[in-house]
């Protein structure tokens, strides 16, 4: 019966180890991408909310305020989950901490049971007596085996007792710290709430005005797309060409094909390149991520898309683009009328680094992974520094936010 008692305790005392540990790697988990959020959301006020960047068109006010929402939404959303696995856990205590009170309220009254027998027989005449009475050394043996088991036996019931009442302590003091914890992020939402509310109303109050000069806003946004469109095309067209240049010499090579002809060096490097996504390190110190890859809405009017074929990534001024991995210089930007950029090859991926006002490089460089590749410019009209980053392998678009760490 003991052996069966012990086997079932162990048995919920392991599962309950195992939820514990599921419920702390999920804890730390949203600790750490709460952390993440709460970091975007300073780097964006500070980068793209500062004073002296008040001065900068609606269009990057839009923007920006649409970034700083997004990212207050999922950080309320991060805290709720908290929240929520905080009460499980709770509850969990709080369940736990019954069965131990109750369990250690049956040990006492065994253990007071057994002492009061244990009183009744403790003379060394009675154990001699109940020893003396056997019939045979063998029950004699058996009576001497009896009366150690029996001791030990209490020995461990009272050992028993002391660890569930340090157990059910330790429960008590996680279950306060809990509520704490909890009530530390309700605390916490509440502010986060409260500011959300007020980013909300200056969007508001943003688009009220953006639609009182439609034409203007219009114009901005004709302008970026512009832009964007002269270095998608000036990317891909020296892409293709330096693709052509180094076929031209490798015997055997199609000029014509949209692909790079490796050498077994190439490959290593390419295999390398490939074997870091999710990993490379981010083309700018620090910085944060102001607009992402892909299809997206417009801040004005939900219903226009825009594609944005790399990332656009906001930082200090005097700041410096570096290569992700190492490579080599194969071309160098010009878009009339733009800034400069730098395209590095590591195999048969490239990386594309936009919007530079100085470079350190030039065609035909070798580059390692962090070296300065040029400074980024920085728009006077409006205080901003940001650099825009591409992806390629061979001709094909890739996503950088699939491919930098935590971009």
């Amino acid at each position: 019966m003991k052996n069966s008692f012990l086997g079932i305790l162990f048995g919920l005392l392991f599962l309950t180890g195992l939820n514990s540990f599921s419920q702390t790697g999920e804890q730390k988990a949203l600790e750490s991408k709460k952390e993440q959020l709460e970091n975007e959301i300073r780097e964006i006020n500070r980068l793209l909310f500062a004073e002296r960047k008040q001065k900068g068109s609606v269009l990057d006010q839009m923007e920006a305020l649409d970034q700083k929402i997004n990212r207050q939404q999922e950080l309320i959303r991060v805290t709720n989950q908290q929240s929520n696995l905080l009460n499980r856990q709770i509850n969990a205590n709080i369940r736990n901490i019954s069965k131990l009170r109750e369990e250690l309220e049956s040990l006492k009254t065994d253990y007071a049971r057994m002492i009061r027998k244990s009183y009744q027989n403790r003379s060394q005449q009675n154990r001699l007596l109940f020893l003396l009475s056997s019939q045979s050394f063998f029950q004699a043996f058996k009576r001497l085996q009896y009366i150690k088991q029996y001791t030990q036996f209490r020995k461990r019931q009272g050992e028993e007792i002391i660890e569930k009442t340090e157990a059910l302590s330790a429960l008590n003091q996680d279950l306060t710290q809990q509520r704490k914890e909890k009530d530390l992020l309700i605390a916490q939402n509440r502010r986060v709430r409260d500011q959300l509310m007020v980013e909300v109303k200056a969007q508001k109050d943003l688009l009220q005005s953006i639609r009182q000069n439609e034409s203007a806003y219009a114009k901005e946004i004709d302008a970026k797309q512009k832009e964007a469109r002269a270095i998608d095309r000036q990317i891909d067209r020296l892409i293709r060409e330096a693709i052509a240049a180094s076929n031209r010499e490798k015997r055997g090579s199609d000029r014509t094909a949209s692909r790079f002809a490796l050498t077994p060096e190439a490959t290593l490097i390419a295999s390398n390149f490939s074997a870091n996504k999710g990993n490379l390190i981010w083309p700018v110190e620090k910085g944060v991520k102001k607009q992402g890859f892909g299809v997206y809405q417009d801040a004005v009017y939900p219903g226009i898309k825009h594609q944005s074929n790399g990332v656009i990534i906001a930082t200090d001024e005097g700041a410096k683009a570096r290569a992700v991995f190492e490579g080599e210089v194969i071309a160098i930007l010009a878009v009339p009328g733009g800034n400069k950029g730098v395209q590095v090859k590591h195999g048969n991926y490239i990386s594309t680094y936009y919007n530079l006002s100085e470079l350190y490089v030039k065609k035909g460089d070798k580059v390692e992974a962090k070296e300065a590749l040029g400074e980024i410019y920085t728009n006077r009209s409006n205080g901003l520094t940001q650099l825009k980053f591409y992806l390629y392998r061979d001709v094909t678009r890739l996503n950088p936010e699939e491919w930098i760490y935590r971009l």
